[in-house]
């Protein structure tokens, strides 16, 4: 008896790890995919869709601006100014590390920013860091920060 009780109670044991890496692993997922749902919604150039990502109390250092913008309001003329800009934005993600906390989450990386300018297609390649919080279901940005890529050092 006490053999299948001990037996028991490490399979219980092994089940919850196996369920709580699982759980990460999703709460991962769900993050990379606001993350793609954010570069999708910037290529709409509807600044009204961006904002909406954001949590009422999120907060964006900008790429293209040295100003904090710290409520909706100032995230919007931030995306309006950007859109005009920076026509036709797009965003390709490139590597990614995403570190879940719970309903908290960081996703660090970067990305390149493509516009159309003069009749080219020019771009912008920058480093970004987001955080989240689960809001509802919903993983919400609470702080964005975004730089222009620096350039490789010289030797």
């Amino acid at each position: 008896m006490r053999l299948r009780l001990s037996t028991f109670a490490v399979s219980f044991a092994i089940g919850l790890l196996l369920a709580g890496s699982g759980a990460v692993a999703g709460a991962k997922e769900d993050v990379a995919a606001a993350t793609t749902k954010w570069g999708h919604t910037v290529g709409q150039n509807d600044p009204d869709k961006v904002v909406l990502l954001y949590a009422t109390d999120g907060v964006l250092w900008g790429t293209l601006s040295p100003k904090l913008r710290s409520d909706r309001a100032g995230l919007r003329d931030y995306f309006v100014a950007a859109f005009k800009a920076l026509p036709g934005l797009n965003v390709s993600f490139g590597d990614q590390l995403i570190r879940v906390y719970g309903d908290t989450a960081v996703n660090t990386g970067y990305y390149t920013f493509s516009y159309g300018k003069d009749g080219e297609t020019k771009t912008l390649p920058a480093r970004y860091s987001f955080t989240f919080v689960k809001t509802g279901g919903n993983w919400m940005i609470v702080d964005h920060h975004s730089s222009a890529m620096p350039p490789p050092p010289r030797p």
